[in-house]
């Protein structure tokens, strides 16, 4: 279903019984998937790919050239997931870097006024609140939620399950399952509505719970909260907080 008033390139992928709604423009190397919905006024560009069942609201834009002052208009690539919903006015900016990506995941939500820079990669069912935005290279992780007009720095990392309050400063990386917010940011605990939501066993619960009070612990820095942790570990969320706290970090833990 293609609207008289939508402008859509020739070399464009139209996927079987998508929607592109008035006044949409879709370019040459995009591909939109199946069943996706292109409301009204959504701009689609580069080199684009579009899963299925999406939908894109009004004035969201995916695809557009970075911001980075080192884009030199090199090919590189935007990636949407399937059944992700884009609110009005989002804007998610293709990769900086030949053949680079910038990717958002299945089952995603983000609300109207969210901005996902260049080389950002999100997981699958990350939900951003109103005016929520990242700035260059963040990886976040799957089932993360973050809270409205929160600010992310350029190569931060959020762990998988990690919540980050409304209005946040995040300059660091934060761990899995954990909950932190503020201006600066500062850790409140454990993510528990979210890990009750999916359904954490009680006994990785508990872990997770334990390893927060040994990062956190003032006697202990992070390398050995690490080692206290490695000592301890029985369950499979406490090795993720372990791998992820190992992990390379351009921007160190929130401590």
């Amino acid at each position: 279903m293609l609207h008289p008033t939508a402008i859509v390139h020739p070399g464009a992928e139209i996927g079987k019984n998508a929607e592109i709604g008035p006044y949409c423009i879709v370019g040459e190397h995009a591909s939109i998937g199946a069943r996706s919905i292109l409301q009204a006024h959504v701009v689609v560009n580069g080199w684009t790919q579009i899963g299925d069942d999406c939908q894109l609201y009004p004035f969201s834009t995916v695809g557009a050239a970075s911001q980075d002052r080192k884009y030199a208009g090199e090919r590189a690539f935007t990636r949407i997931g399937n059944r992700t919903i884009l609110r009005e006015y989002v804007s998610i900016q293709r990769a900086t870097g030949r053949d680079e990506l910038t990717a958002v995941g299945d089952d995603c939500l983000l609300l109207a006024y969210v901005h996902i820079a260049h080389n950002c990669i999100l997981g699958n069912g990350v939900t951003m609140s109103n005016l929520a935005q990242l700035a260059g290279h963040v990886n976040v992780g799957d089932y993360v939620t973050i809270g409205g007009q929160t600010g992310i720095h350029q190569f931060t990392r959020v762990g998988r399950h990690a919540m980050v309050g409304g209005m946040s400063k995040l300059t660091k990386d934060v761990p899995p399952f954990f909950l932190v917010e503020g201006n600066p940011c500062q850790p409140y605990g454990l993510n528990s509505v979210g890990l009750r939501r999916a359904a954490f066993p009680v006994e990785q619960r508990q872990e997770i719970k334990h390893f927060y009070k040994l990062l956190y612990d003032p006697k202990l820095n992070v390398s050995q909260a690490i080692e206290a942790m490695k000592a301890e570990v029985r369950t499979d969320a406490g090795r993720e907080i372990i791998v992820f706290l190992e992990a390379p970090s351009e921007r160190g833990v929130l401590k």
